[in-house]
């Protein structure tokens, strides 16, 4: 019974979604009904990252190919930021690292330079000071790509909760959840591949608390093939 309570303070409503998530996420990953051997272990005790040293070397060596292979189109859009409007090519901000800091994340610059910094949730259309080439970087995610660079350096994972901006009010959900567990911020995660802007911020939170609880490289395998379909489906995209 007091587990019970325990799941339903933690996850509210969502509770018996998010663990039927996990349980359909073991059943196609594994091929088999049931509790993975791997939970428990997986799991990170208070005060450790989880996936530790193997989630660590699997990001470099991802995030390492992913920027070589990319090359290309990494300068191509670079070079059409340049030519299509003034400003720098990067646009750095500081984001919340998860653990009471902040570091800075960058992304291929959208909006015209001096614009104010915000959620894309909080835009309900395209701004005005959005660059011409702005909301076609933002639809594919290429804006995104540049953060393979503090993945391989280590600030951040590729898969992990997002880094949220120090105004977000999802930093205010994450922390009524926190249970002494990190999660380094990721490329994607979770919340990108369960709904992405179109989630609230409070179930934003929830679903990044699941994944920090309920770590496994199965998890982890999932939501890559999920950020694959949701990039190329576009879905919750702002």
């Amino acid at each position: 019974m007091a587990a019970m309570d325990n799941r339903g303070t933690l996850l509210g409503r969502d509770a018996d979604g998010l663990l039927a998530l996990r349980q359909s996420v073991q059943m196609r990953t594994s091929g088999q009904p049931g509790p993975s051997p791997r939970d428990d272990a997986g799991r990170a005790s208070p005060g450790r990252e989880t996936g530790g040293a193997g989630k660590r070397l699997f990001d470099i060596a991802v995030a390492g190919a992913a920027l070589t292979f990319m090359l290309p189109l990494l300068l191509a859009t670079a070079l059409l930021v340049r030519l299509t409007s003034k400003g720098p090519v990067l646009f750095w901000s500081a984001r919340d690292n998860g653990n009471g800091g902040t570091f800075p994340m960058p992304k291929f610059r959208t909006m015209q330079a001096g614009s104010p910094l915000q959620p894309r949730e909080q835009f309900t259309t395209a701004p005005p000071s959005m660059t011409p080439p702005g909301q076609f970087l933002r639809r594919t995610s290429v804006d995104e790509l540049p953060q393979l660079i503090p993945v391989l350096t280590g600030r951040m994972s590729l898969i992990g909760p997002r880094p949220l901006l120090p105004s977000d009010p999802g930093i205010y959900e994450r922390r009524l959840l926190a249970n002494g567990k990190l999660s380094r911020p990721g490329l994607t995660g979770l919340a990108q591949v369960r709904g992405r802007n179109n989630l609230t911020a409070r179930k934003k939170a929830r679903y990044d608390q699941f994944y920090t609880d309920h770590w496994s490289w199965r998890l982890d395998m999932w939501i890559l093939w999920q950020t694959v379909k949701v990039v190329i489906s576009r879905a919750g995209v702002l």
